[in-house]
């Protein structure tokens, strides 16, 4: 089940860290190193959308299969077809495979579509999505709508808002329990030459606080946290070199169990977290941390 505090946040119309999708070529070499790191994954699944509200329902031309956890989830997404939509993945794998989207939960579309208007971030219209998924009674369809904006507004991906509108057919009991103890998203880490302006916009961009951690900024949610990062400090606190910029380096997981996670994904020691670095098929980083802990701090 979806944990209290992610359906409060659902229900209390304020954003969460939902989930974060890495954009890729192969989705069966990135299911493989995913269950190898001891990861469940859902089917894999073809994505409809509608255009316009009341329009027609057509095949986005990308598929996805995801990694659920009691607070948040990943994503695994690759073009299918030739579509715009699949044509926006296929140039952001050019730059790099890895994470290119952070999809914050709300329950407010239509306030977060007023929010970035008033912004000037010249938002799109809010677009119903949906794919079909399978239940242990046989197959339904999960629905969302979702706000975004013009691919060139943020460099550093597709940063949208999404609203569940299916929660029992995407959070199913039989998807939650992974080999690693992963139970949750709980930040994600971005690389840029300017974090402090990165911060500021995105501060704009979702009306959450932010505050500065030396040379890092964190912007918080109801659920889950947002570090921003320049590549000189990646370098020195984890050990990357940013294959691009910007770059939305990896995701920090908690666990409910550090010691069971450590013997399956054999990471390195990064004081009490451990941190792996994926390989090509998925791309970035991972860090995995006991539930409850502090955010981290890069310096």
């Amino acid at each position: 089940m979806i944990e209290d505090r992610q359906l409060r946040s659902a229900a209390g119309k304020l954003l969460d860290v939902d989930h974060i999708a890495h954009f890729l070529p192969d989705i069966d070499g990135a299911s493989a190193t995913l269950n190898r790191l001891g990861f469940t994954l859902t089917p894999f699944s073809a994505q409809s959308h509608r255009l316009e509200p009341g329009g027609p329902l057509v095949p986005a031309g990308t598929g996805n299969r995801c990694v659920m956890m009691k607070r948040g989830y990943l994503e695994i997404l690759t073009p299918t077809h030739d579509t715009p939509n699949a044509e926006q993945l296929r140039i952001a794998i050019r730059r790099y495979t890895g994470i290119h989207l952070i999809a914050f939960g709300t329950h407010t579309p239509d306030t977060d579509f007023q929010r970035l208007s008033a912004g000037g971030f010249a938002p799109l219209p809010p677009i119903a999505l949906q794919r079909q998924a399978s239940t242990e009674s046989g197959e339904a369809t999960a629905r969302f709508t979702v706000v975004r904006v013009a691919a060139t507004t943020m460099a550093e991906g597709r940063i949208q808002f999404c609203q569940h509108h299916t929660r029992d057919v995407v959070w199913q009991p039989r998807w939650l329990t992974h080999a690693n103890h992963a139970v949750g998203l709980a930040g994600v880490i971005l690389c840029m030459a300017d974090p402090t302006e990165a911060a500021q916009r995105y501060a704009r961009y979702t009306g959450l606080p932010i505050q500065a951690l030396g040379t890092a900024w964190r912007l918080d949610s109801a659920q889950g946290y947002l570090l921003f990062a320049s590549p000189a400090l990646l370098q020195q606190a984890l050990g990357v070199t940013a294959p691009a910029l910007p770059w939305i380096a990896g995701c920090i997981i908690d666990s409910d169990d550090m010691a069971a996670t450590q013997a399956v994904v054999n990471g390195s020691k990064l004081g009490d977290r451990t941190l792996i670095t994926l390989d090509a098929s998925l791309g970035g980083l991972m860090i995995f941390q006991r539930s409850g802990s502090a955010p981290l701090r890069l310096g």
